[in-house]
């Protein structure tokens, strides 16, 4: 591609951010990213889906495996959004050359991590899955899930980056098929896999890995044709302090959100396994249909996050707050509409996934739907403040908010009303935890709303001081 038209491609999406009206950018953002979410979402819930024909104990297990995946994701999307809020405000301040070098950067280290990561696993394997929760039961189907994913670690975490990186620029159409097509083989695959192969478990992990690799190969095709405003090649690879540090500002917070998600999953798994495999898999099944609703949710959030971050680096601060409020409006529709549709139809739901229509995980599953729709909009906002955080770059409220959900107030809510309250306690867990983490979300957002004020003011003064010369 020509200098001059990758230059003209800057200025189109520079002005889209920075100039076009907020409700056309903001869903213009965020559906192609919201659907991108919605089919990440859905791969682990059509493993789920076709394995859950296996029986309970091939479900429960890969259920267990969510937290693996979760580890996985969490080195991506630590690297992948960490780069993408830098990339953003650099690319806002018109510094695309060094966004280049940021995205690059992320891009190659984190497939050399991944890859470490693997080969980590391999070696403690069986002690890795015991740690994660799995039964005796389930054990040897967990194992041969977890090898396969393992070997795909290095496409999972190279998907995960190229997207954020996709979405950093504001290009999340190219996201979205990316996301789609592996999806899409996923669902094709599986039944194929699981049932006329017979292969089981290991099927369903085989069509997750060979989907990944496709999404890669598409989502890298962008890059490689020229047809973005970034450039991700081996040659702006810069592996110096100073990009770290700003990647690991925001990326930091996320990745421990992540990867704590993982470990009050796998508190969950052990303290579920102690009921019961039945438990177990209706905990994993209760979480992965509320999580494909959480992920409009997050998909709102992450295609904000551009727009307020080149506007934050363009120092258009009414336009970020106005582009906040614009996406809490939107999520609130989408909480409200969609939590009532998973409260009613919450057992149908669950009975999908257990081809026994095993009671256990009908009750326990449909209990914990109708929970977490209930507090849906407060799970909503609390994302939606967080994303604000992280496109702002502040990294110590974006860290507290992405500790609250999952660790500070998940894991002593896990605890504690399981002991009291037993498999139902558990059950409730999350609904709980997202109420305690708005009260830690509102004073940080109030604090933020009150320094709004004064960069408004800041602002507005500027704009007229700069009429009056022109005058």
């Amino acid at each position: 591609m020509a200098t001059d038209e990758i230059q003209r491609k800057r200025d189109a999406r520079r002005k889209m951010m920075l100039e076009s009206p907020i409700l056309r950018v903001i869903p213009v953002l965020s559906i192609p990213t919201v659907i991108s979410m919605l089919i990440d979402s859905f791969y682990n819930i059509a493993d789920t889906f076709f394995v859950s024909q296996i029986g309970t104990f091939a479900t429960a297990a890969v259920g267990v495996n969510d937290s693996l995946m979760m580890l996985i994701r969490a080195i991506a999307m630590g690297f992948g959004m960490g780069a993408a809020s830098y990339i953003s405000r650099l690319l806002g301040a018109k510094r695309e050359d060094e966004a280049s070098k940021v995205g690059s950067t992320a891009f190659f280290t984190t497939i050399i991590v991944s890859i470490v990561f693997a080969i980590v696993c391999f070696l403690l394997m069986d002690p890795l899955v015991t740690m994660l929760g799995s039964t005796e039961n389930s054990k040897e189907y967990t194992m041969q899930y977890a090898s396969i994913i393992l070997i795909a670690a290095p496409l999972t975490v190279g998907e995960v980056v190229l997207s954020q990186l996709l979405r950093s620029e504001g290009s999340t159409n190219y996201s979205m098929i990316g996301m789609v097509s592996g999806c899409v083989l996923n669902i094709g695959l599986d039944p194929l896999f699981i049932s006329v192969f017979g292969w089981g478990v290991s099927g369903a992990a085989g069509a997750t890995a060979i989907s990944k690799l496709v999404s890669f190969v598409v989502l890298l095709t962008p890059f490689i044709r020229q047809k973005t405003v970034l450039e991700v090649k081996f040659r702006f690879f810069t592996p110096k302090w100073y990009i770290y540090k700003e990647v690991a500002r925001m990326g930091v917070p996320t990745f421990l959100r992540t990867a704590m998600l993982s470990v009050s999953t796998i508190v969950t798994n052990n303290i579920a396994g102690g009921f019961g495999d039945s438990t177990l898999a209706a905990i994993s099944v209760g979480n992965k249909c509320m999580r494909f609703i959480g992920a409009m949710i997050i998909g709102f959030g992450q295609g904000f996050q551009p727009v307020a971050g080149y506007c934050w680096g363009a120092k258009k601060y009414k336009r970020v707050l106005h582009a906040f409020w614009v996406t809490s409006a939107i999520g609130a529709v989408v909480s409200i509409v969609f939590g009532a549709i998973m409260a009613i139809f919450a057992p149908q739901i669950i009975g999908v996934f257990t081809s026994a229509k095993d009671p256990g995980i009908i009750r326990v599953g449909t209990y914990m739907i109708r929970a977490q729709s209930a507090v849906m909009i407060i799970h909503m906002w609390v994302m939606v403040i967080g994303s604000l955080f992280q496109a702002l770059g502040r990294a110590i409220n974006s860290t507290i908010l992405n500790l609250s959900r999952q660790v500070i107030c998940l894991i002593p809510c896990v605890i504690i009303l399981s002991y009291f309250f037993g498999e139902m306690g558990l059950a409730s867990a999350q609904a709980v935890a997202d109420c305690v983490s708005m009260l830690i979300a509102l004073p940080l957002l109030l604090r933020l709303l009150r320094e709004f004020k004064t960069y408004i003011q800041t602002e507005e003064q500027e704009a007229l001081g700069s009429s009056e010369n022109k005058a």
